[in-house]
């Protein structure tokens, strides 16, 4: 019962988000974090957008590159998202700011000339097998850096200055501000495919991937002065900072002396072997294997209590019916034009823009708990579309319907997100907030490896039905998972009774 009530009560009570006489939110900063955070989401959602068209022109007819891509861009990211969420919780936020805005737009300037390369020289496969190999290997690290880095800018933004900008304020305004940023992501997921679409289209791959470069090397100059503007404007996000740094400085001996009891009490160290324990190479090699993996990152991740929902919503990432990676390149196999697809991508984020404007609404009405509830079991329902598709003849039609089914899950992915990510904000203590969120990130990523992993096995498009399938299953997975743990905090999942009564009053 203690439990259940620790589950149902957020970590930032109500009373301590009251605003104080000097606790006012400056606007025209809020805008500054909005423009900024735009700027560099666009250019990630640009080349994520871009990826899949430029993998499977380079080897038509297979998904084999963009599968592969997709391999190296989120295993990346699932072996190194808990170990970048460690490493953001020993920095400064201005040190976190620069490294992830350089290494951001660096990245994917390199990865665009890279592109232009191989568009360039689209015989280079068989003239010179080295120098093609070379150019993909440095478009997928290129890539995969991007990424990573994008991941540090989610987790510092979303995870973090959000909280702390909300904080002495009402929870409505954390709802608002997650709300806004998750729509701001959401409107690059509209637009940039739509522009970057066209361009293909109507100019040339080699063009979009020019345009990735530019936009990449001339927006990184406005993103760093306007988000240091926030923090220098913001007393809290400083004083934070130096606050954490402080704890980290003051905190080194306990917490090296917890380590090392909590490698001390792994098996390795059970049973008293003095002779192991003398042995000081194997000790060390035991500690870096510790660090490696990430385990004290991972043991904190699972003692959260909300750590059925983050599985829940890590297992959304097994799919391919995103509009992703390996079905754009599947959708330009049936051959749907790239500004179609790219037009379908921005019908789908503007579903997900408005589940922004549907979550607050609900969330107020129906609780965070029962609209996460609502939100995955109509995602799942639209999903259905997807397997009707199936057993289309027609492939331009097939293709199409597979197009309608994505788009329209998106209300309630982006709805259920938005709920997830706000339970974690209540609920997990501030000084887990940066590694239980690199963590997060991480299993998603494994998720997201293991789509493209398949994607490597079945990498025939004439096959990605095998692929839609066991993304619905996932869904299926996630929507079961996520109704047991409402189940087991509020001891039911529906109002039954309220819900017959009104039907009777229908009926009269």
């Amino acid at each position: 019962m203690e439990e259940d009530m620790r589950i149902r009560e957020p970590l930032l009570r109500d009373e301590e988000r009251q605003p104080s006489q000097h606790s006012v939110l400056p606007q025209s900063l809020l805008m500054y974090l909005y423009v900024g955070h735009f700027l560099a989401r666009w250019g990630a959602r640009m080349w994520e957008f871009s990826v899949g068209l430029y993998m499977i022109n380079i080897w038509p007819n297979s998904l084999l590159l963009a599968a592969v891509y997709g391999v190296v861009e989120s295993g990346s990211t699932a072996f190194l998202g808990p170990s970048i969420g460690q490493w953001l919780d020993r920095l400064t936020y201005v040190k976190v700011l620069k490294l992830w805005l350089w290494a951001q737009n660096l990245s994917f300037v390199v990865a665009g000339v890279a592109v232009v390369g191989l568009l360039v020289y689209s015989n280079l496969k068989y003239t010179n097998l080295a120098a093609f190999i070379a150019l993909v290997i440095l478009t997928n690290i290129s890539g995969a850096i991007g990424v990573l880095s994008t991941l540090a800018g989610t987790i510092l933004i979303e995870r973090e200055w959000v909280v702390v900008i909300s904080e002495g304020h009402p929870p409505g305004v954390l709802t608002k501000l997650n709300s806004v940023i998750r729509r701001i992501d959401l409107t690059c997921k509209l637009f940039a495919p739509v522009v970057t679409g066209l361009i293909i289209s109507f100019v040339s791959l080699k063009a979009s991937a020019m345009t990735l470069a530019i936009w990449n090397t001339l927006s990184i100059w406005l993103e760093y002065w306007l988000l240091t503007s926030v923090y220098n404007g913001i007393p809290a996000l400083s004083e934070r900072s130096q606050k954490k740094i402080s704890k980290i400085s003051q905190g080194d001996p306990g917490e090296s002396t917890s380590a090392d009891q909590e490698i001390k009490s792994s098996p390795s160290f059970d049973g008293g072997d003095s002779a192991l324990a003398e042995n000081s190479w194997k000790r060390k090699m035991i500690e870096w294997v510790w660090k490696a993996l990430s385990i004290s990152a991972w043991t904190v991740y699972l003692q959260q209590d909300v750590v059925l929902p983050g599985l829940a919503l890590a297992l959304l990432y097994f799919t391919v019916l995103s509009f992703g990676t390996l079905m754009t390149a599947a959708l330009e196999w049936e051959g749907i034009p790239a500004y179609i697809i790219g037009i379908g991508r921005g019908i789908s984020a503007t579903i997900g823009i408005a589940a922004t404007f549907v979550y607050p609404i609900l969330q107020s009405r129906i609780s965070i708990l029962r609209t996460g509830l609502w939100s995955i079991w109509s995602q799942w329902t639209f999903l259905l579309i997807c397997i009707a598709s199936i057993w289309i003849q027609n492939h331009i039609t097939s293709a199409y319907l597979l197009m309608v089914g994505v788009a329209t899950s998106r209300l309630g992915l982006w709805m259920f997100d938005l709920s997830v990510i706000q339970q974690m904000q209540d609920h997990v203590p501030e000084s887990d907030r940066c590694v239980v969120g690199g963590v997060q990130n991480s299993l998603q990523s494994y998720l997201d490896l293991m789509a493209y992993v398949m994607g490597i096995i079945i990498s025939n498009p004439q096959d990605f039905w095998k692929l839609t399938l066991l993304s619905i299953s996932a869904v299926t997975l996630a929507a079961v998972l996520y109704s047991s743990y409402i189940y087991r905090v509020r001891k039911h999942l529906f109002h039954f009774e309220k819900l017959w009564s009104r039907i009777e009053c229908f009926l009269r």
